[in-house]
């Protein structure tokens, strides 16, 4: 699965986030095949190019573009939350 973690700056919120979501998939024995944590500038313009995307609920709107083509946008409102992190996944029937 490609994973795309997106935050406002690109530096901290998203590279937490893609260390609780590394946890989440293993726990869940789901393969990760390329992950990349980004700013939210970055994430609207290479989201296609991802399976899923996980950002702020703040941000998801900026992304109904990548949802119309397919990509699974995940609102993750606590970032060190790997149980939140397992239910959307679940939700968005990824899991």
């Amino acid at each position: 699965m490609k994973i795309l973690v997106a935050c406002a700056n690109g530096s901290g919120t998203s590279l937490m986030l893609s260390m609780t979501v590394k946890k989440a998939m293993k726990t869940l024995g789901l393969k990760i095949t390329n992950m990349h944590h980004t700013s939210i500038s970055e994430g609207k313009s290479s989201a296609t190019m991802y399976d899923v995307v996980f950002t702020s609920p703040t941000f998801v709107h900026l992304f109904k573009g990548a949802q119309e083509k397919g990509v699974h946008v995940i609102p993750i409102q606590n970032v060190m939350s790997e149980q939140e992190v397992i239910e959307g996944l679940k939700n968005a029937k990824l899991a």
